[in-house]
This record gives C-alpha cells, structure tokens and sequence, in this order.
C-alpha cells in the first residue's frame, strides 16, 4: 500500500496536481500532430518539428500519460503529438484534456497533418480545411473478391444490409460536424498563402488527368476521411467519396485522408461535454503529401509499391504546408488574442 501511494504521488506530482499548486496555464492554440521520425528537432521532420523549431516551442513538458513530452513557447501556444493512428489519438487528447495543468476553456485547436488527396479536388503541397471529418473504420465489410455483383464495394455502413442503405442510422461516431464559421474563416485567412512547388511534384501532378491535380499548390476547403488503414487506388477513392457524401448527407466533399482526426475529435468532444474544451474552437488541416490513387496506367499495388515506407513526392511539402498555414491561423489568434479570447 506504502509503494502504491508512494507511486500515485509521484504521478500527481508530474501532473502539478499536488497540494499547493499554481493556477492552470491558460491555452490560447492548441496544435495537434501526429507523428515524428526522430528527434523534435534538428533532423529529418515529422509533423511536429517545424513547429517546435519555428514558434520557439522550447518549453518540455512531461507526459507521462501521453504518447509524448508536450512542447509550449510559454506564452499560450501548446503542441500535442498524438503518436499515429485513432486509439493514441484519442487517449493522448483525453489525457491533455483532463491534465489539471491546463485551462484549455477558451483553447482554440489546430489539427495540422499530412494526408493522401483525391486528384480530382487538389494538387500535391495542398492544403484542405475540414468541415466534416468522417470514420472509415467504422463499419461491416465484405472481401472484395465475394462481393455481389451489384455492389460497388464490400464496405457496408454498421446496421445495414448493402452499402450506402437509407435511411442512414443514428451517428456512433462515423461523422463529426465541425463549426462551419471556424472552417470558413481559417480559409479565407489563409486562402492566399504562398506554398512551395517542387521539380518532383511538377514531374508527379503532370501524369494526371484533373485539371485540380496539376495546379500548383494551393488551400481549399475540403472534407476529409479518417480510417486506420492506408488505401490506394480508384476504387477506394471512389468508395471514400460516396462514403463522406453518405455520412454527410451529401453536404460533404471528399478531399483528403488522414488517420487519426475521428479518434482526436472523438475526446474533443466529450471533453466539450464535460466543460473542459469548447467543441466551436476546433479546426482540422490537412495537406498533401500524396495522391490517394496512381496516375493512369499505373495499378494500384504499384503505387502503393512507390510509396511503401513514406516516400511521398509530396512530403516535406505537405509538412511546410502544414506549418505555414496553420501558423497563419495561429499568429492571427495570438496576436489579436482579445478579440478572439
């Protein structure tokens, strides 16, 4: 018993939960990642360091009950690595969200990933700004080589007989429906953002038809799909694009696919419930590091093939995308925090 108590103190106290503590930090911004591949800073960048090395995020916070250490500039902007995939998503967002460390009441937050992107909506070094963020995971299926003939897909929603059945059932968190004043202002501050093109990407986009996948780089608004498995291929995009138009109720459009954003907004929004976050500060961005289907006469095996181990044409980037964009969006709310507090 000596040892347990012994132990749960130490953990409080890494929490700053122990008797005499200082009032909760006050979060203005939130920003959410999901991966690095080394160190956070000053080598090969994932998702996290860019922010780290460039808001001055030198401030170590531990996390024991996280995936990762938090890193924080001191003056109201916080940064949170998920680790990859829903279930770290949502347990890491659950346990900042109930860190006693924090005041995240008026925190706005930033999801800011890379993501595959349909050709036929934008270009690789895009950037898409979600309204709708819905679960690809959840769901019956159906092998593909057993499927009816009249079936477009072996996916099939929870509670139904043939894919995309009407009436659609009550949400189990297939879809989440983000404030779509938030959506539209984050796009209209940042439609306008210089993005960086490259040779490669140039070489890459040219072997597509969409005239949207050509273009140069640029920020949309576009929905976005989340699901723990990483598909290639026509057919899977197709699937994606009846799926978010099924869940939305045709309101949504298909743009990008990422992996974690239903398991991050799932805590974000029981969080809400509780008080502790408040559901209309919550964006989601995601930008292109890849095409989620090969070029024409490219099979889809072979384009998974030339991506195998993330080597994305479009991967650093979608990184400096990511930053560039949201920190537009971050710098905005910091520096007019009255306003927007």
């Amino acid at each position: 018993m000596r040892i347990c108590l012994a132990v749960l103190t130490l953990f409080l106290g890494s929490l700053g939960a122990v008797s005499g503590q200082t009032a909760p930090i006050p979060i203005k911004v939130v920003v959410v990642t999901m991966f690095e591949i080394g160190a956070d800073t000053g080598d090969k960048p994932g998702e996290l360091q860019y922010w780290v090395e460039r808001n001055r995020l030198d401030q170590v916070l531990p996390f024991p009950q996280g995936f990762h250490d938090l890193r924080t500039n001191g003056e109201g902007v916080l940064a949170v690595l998920t680790g990859m995939g829903t279930a770290k998503a949502a347990g890491s967002i659950m346990a900042l969200g109930l860190d006693p460390r924090f005041d995240l009441r008026k925190a706005y937050w930033i999801v800011a990933g890379i993501a595959g992107v349909d050709p036929a909506d934008a270009s690789l070094g895009s950037a898409g700004w979600a309204e709708w963020v819905v679960d690809g995971d959840l769901a019956y299926e159906v092998d593909g080589r057993e499927i009816p003939a009249d079936w477009s897909t072996g996916f099939v929603p929870l509670g139904k007989a043939t894919p995309y059945e009407l009436p659609r059932n009550g949400d189990r968190g297939e879809v989440y429906h983000l404030n779509p004043a938030l959506t539209d202002w984050a796009f209209k501050l940042t439609e306008n953002v210089k993005l960086d093109d490259t040779t490669e990407m140039r070489k890459d986009r040219a072997a597509y038809a969409s005239a949207n996948a050509r273009r140069p780089p640029f920020v949309l608004k576009g929905d976005t799909i989340s699901a723990s498995t990483f598909f290639s291929g026509v057919k899977m995009s197709e699937w994606a694009e009846r799926w978010v138009k099924y869940y939305t109720d045709g309101k949504g459009n298909y743009v990008t696919t990422g992996m974690e954003d239903t398991g991050t907004l799932s805590s974000l929004q029981m969080l809400a419930k509780a008080g502790r976050v408040d559901w209309n500060r919550v964006m989601v961005l995601r930008t292109a590091s890849d095409f989620d289907q090969p070029p024409p006469g490219m099979t889809a095996a072979q384009n998974l093939a030339r991506t195998a181990g993330g080597q994305f044409v479009g991967f650093l980037p979608a990184l400096e995308t990511a930053w560039r964009v949201g920190n537009t969006v971050v710098q905005e709310i910091t520096g007019h925090w009255s306003k927007y507090e």
